[in-house]
């Protein structure tokens, strides 16, 4: 189940991640990636917030390049395992999907707010290198956390594109 996508303006938002190149499926490379990550944040004391994948490209043909890792609540200095940033601030179309992380749903929540964007006329904040897109910001942000909530129909990932200023 998906919300009715929307236009909102963010603050920037520090995260720490993994930076990965995957081929599609690339299911198998999340949950090491966010145990690493969740391991060096509580190394420094912190705690992090919800987990997220930051997708830089998103070519389904070849590799994509991702991030995954978590929110926090303030930047720290990345180390040479763990990439630091802030995602910029600026307008987001978001949308919201109700349902489990597996299978297509997440994936068709992906497909609606593009869907959504072009009858819009909403156009993404990216940038052309070399023939490869790069999003400036297109997140899939997993607000529920599977160890605490048990019900897969209650997840919650919020999907957040960053939106070209016109």
């Amino acid at each position: 189940m998906n919300t009715e996508p929307k236009i909102e303006t963010r603050s920037e938002q520090p995260y720490a991640a993994v930076r990965l190149q995957v081929p599609i499926p690339f299911g198998k490379y999340l949950q090491p990636a966010w145990a690493k990550v969740h391991k060096w944040i509580a190394g420094q004391g912190l705690e992090n917030g919800p987990s997220i994948i930051r997708y830089l490209t998103t070519d389904m043909s070849t590799k994509l390049d991702i991030e995954v890792g978590f929110f926090m609540d303030r930047f720290v200095s990345p180390s040479p395992e763990i990439v630091t940033g802030v995602l910029p601030a600026g307008r987001y179309a978001t949308l919201l999907y109700t349902g489990s992380y597996k299978g297509k749903g997440v994936y068709n929540a992906n497909v609606a707010i593009v869907e959504w964007a072009k009858a819009n006329g909403v156009v993404w904040k990216t940038v052309h290198q070399d023939g490869v897109e790069w999003w400036d910001a297109r997140l899939e942000i997993y607000l529920t956390d599977p160890d605490l909530e048990k019900d897969p129909k209650k997840y919650q990932t919020e999907l957040a594109f960053m939106v070209a200023e016109r």
